[in-house]
């Protein structure tokens, strides 16, 4: 099955060798998206609110750079560094989920980048409708 990497226009260059998300058969894959600026520095350090709506933006333009809308998020992988940032991350996130929610799953983990509280990576279907 072809495959197509899918780079938003502006996108900074990843620190390992990965795409910021795949096509293939009408299905989106976003890697793992953590707060960054184009040169890789963690943005918001300690704020998950902040890190969770620049995720979310980042995450959405490498879906409509690929055809779908935040609409076709079918499922998010979410990881947090502390519990206590839960609540801020479940505010943001609803905010861009208002509707049917996607499937999901949220667990507690060490993350690449100190200062990095949350990482989000997510699937989309913009295929068949």
């Amino acid at each position: 099955m072809p495959k197509t990497a899918i780079i938003p226009p502006g996108s900074g260059k990843p620190l390992p060798p990965y795409s910021p998300g795949t096509l293939a058969d009408g299905v989106v894959y976003v890697a793992g998206t953590l707060a960054f600026d184009k040169d890789n520095n963690v943005l918001f350090p300690g704020d998950a609110a902040a890190q969770t709506r620049h995720i979310l933006e980042t995450i959405k333009s490498v879906i409509e750079t690929a055809g779908g809308t935040m609409d076709d998020v079918t499922f998010n992988h979410i990881f947090v560094t502390d519990w206590a940032h839960y609540g801020a991350l479940n505010k943001v996130y609803a905010e861009y989920f208002p509707g049917d929610k996607p499937a999901r799953y949220c667990i507690q983990c060490g993350l690449v980048k100190p200062g990095a509280v949350v990482e989000i990576a997510s699937i989309a279907h913009i295929g068949k409708r």
